[in-house]
C-alpha cells in the first residue's frame, strides 16, 4: 500500500519582522542575528492571522491545487500548535469546518516541532488499518512567536519563532510522491524544561499573572538543558534521519527538509550527510514555523528546482520536551 502526498499548501501572514527589529527588541547586534540566528525576516501576524485559520488557508490551497474536494476527505489530523484560537478548543474539527470537510472525522496531534513527523506516521497507520480512510488532510497553524520575551536571554534560541499555516493533503494508493518511512525519538528528561508557567491546573492564571513573564514560554534550567541537549540532541537528530533512510532503502539522500536552526547547524547537519547547500532550502525568511518547516521545505523546494522527481528525500525536525523525528518520501512516480 502506498501513502502519497497529493499537494501542499501553505499559508503566510503579509506582515513580517526584520533582522533589524529583533536586534533592537534584543539588544543584539543585527549581523548576529542574520548570520548566527539565520534570520533576515520573519512572519508575524497580522489581527486575524489565528492558528486554525491559518491551518484552513493552507489546507484549501492544497485542495484547490490537487482539485480534491473537501468533501472527499475522510479523516483530518489537525497539526495546529496547542497555543490556539481558545484553550480546548479541538483544532482539527475546527480546520474541518472551516475548510467544508463534513465527510471527515477529526482529531489533534502534539509533539511540537515534529507534530508533523508524528502525523505522517499516524495518517499511514490510519490508512493501513481502515480501508474506508482513503484522503487524509494534515492542516495547523502556529504562531508560537506571541510566547517569546525579547528580553529574556533564556528563551534565545527560541527568537526565531514565527507564524504560518502549512497543510500536506494525502491519499492512499497514490503511487508519487510517497511517504516510505518514519522515525521518531521523545526523551522525558526534557519535559519539564519548557514551558508557559501559568495557565494549566499546577498554576491557574491569576490576575497578577497578566503581563508578566509567567504567561510566556520560559526554561527552568538553562544550563542543565543545554548539557543535556549537547550530549544527545545531534546524535539523536542524525539517527532518526539516518534510520528513516535507511528503512525507505535510500543508499543516500537528495534532498534534505531540514527546520530552522541556526545557520552553521544547518550546514553542519548537510556536511555530515555528505550534501551540498542546494540540497537543502535555508528558511532565513521564515524563522522558525515549528512543526509547518518541513512542509515549506517542500513547497519551496520545488518551487526553487532545487526537489525534483525522481530524489530521494528526508524531512526531518526536533522540538522542545524534547522529541526528534524524520520521514523518507521517494518524490515524483515510484
Amino acid at each position: 500500500m502506498h501513502v502519497g502526498i497529493l499537494s501542499t499548501g501553505t499559508y503566510v501572514p503579509s506582515t513580517f519582522e526584520t533582522s533589524d527589529q529583533i536586534a533592537d527588541a534584543t539588544g543584539i547586534p543585527e549581523p548576529v542575528i542574520r548570520e548566527k540566528f539565520g534570520i533576515v525576516r520573519k512572519p508575524v501576524p497580522g489581527p486575524d492571522d489565528h492558528p486554525c485559520e491559518m491551518g484552513a488557508r493552507a489546507a484549501r490551497a492544497a485542495l484547490v491545487s490537487a482539485d480534491v474536494d473537501p468533501l472527499e476527505v475522510d479523516v483530518v489530523l489537525s497539526i495546529s500548535e496547542e497555543y490556539k484560537e481558545h484553550p480546548l478548543m479541538v483544532s482539527g474539527i475546527k480546520i474541518q469546518q472551516l475548510v467544508g470537510a463534513k465527510n471527515a472525522w477529526a482529531v489533534d496531534v502534539a509533539q511540537r516541532c515534529c507534530t508533523t513527523i508524528a502525523a505522517l506516521q499516524l495518517a499511514k497507520g490510519l490508512m493501513a488499518s481502515d480501508d474506508r480512510v482513503r484522503t487524509v488532510l494534515l492542516a495547523g497553524g502556529y504562531r508560537n512567536g506571541d510566547l517569546i520575551d525579547y528580553r529574556n536571554p533564556r528563551v534565545s534560541f527560541m527568537y526565531s519563532l514565527a507564524a504560518a499555516g502549512g497543510a500536506l493533503l494525502l491519499r492512499r494508493d497514490h503511487a508519487e510522491n510517497v511517504v516510505l518511512s518514519t522515525s521518531l525519538i521523545s526523551d522525558g528528561d526534557f519535559a519539564d524544561d519548557v514551558h508557559v508557567h501559568a495557565g494549566g491546573t499546577v498554576c491557574p492564571v491569576a490576575a497578577d499573572h497578566v503581563g508578566t513573564g509567567a504567561t510566556m514560554l520560559d526554561v527552568t534550567d538553562v544550563d542543565a538543558m543545554k548539557a543535556r541537549l549537547r550530549e544527545r540532541s545531534h546524535p539523536n537528530f542524525m539517527h532518526v534521519i539516518r534510520d528513516a533512510a535507511d528503512r525507505a532503502g535510500f543508499d543516500a539522500v537528495d534532498y534534505l527538509g531540514l527546520l530552522h536552526m541556526k545557520r552553521s547547524a544547518h550546514r553542519a547537519v548537510l556536511g555530515e550527510l555528505g550534501l551540498g547547500e542546494d540540497a537543502a532550502v535555508y528558511l532565513e525568511e521564515y524563522g522558525h514555523m515549528g512543526q509547518l518547516d518541513p512542509i515549506f521545505c517542500l513547497e519551496l523546494g520545488a518551487r526553487r528546482g532545487l526537489l525534483r522527481p525522481g530524489h530521494r528525500v528526508v524531512l526531518a525536525s526536533a522540538g522542545v520536551s524534547y522529541a526528534w523525528g524524520a520521514a523518507a518520501l521517494q518524490w515524483g512516480a515510484v
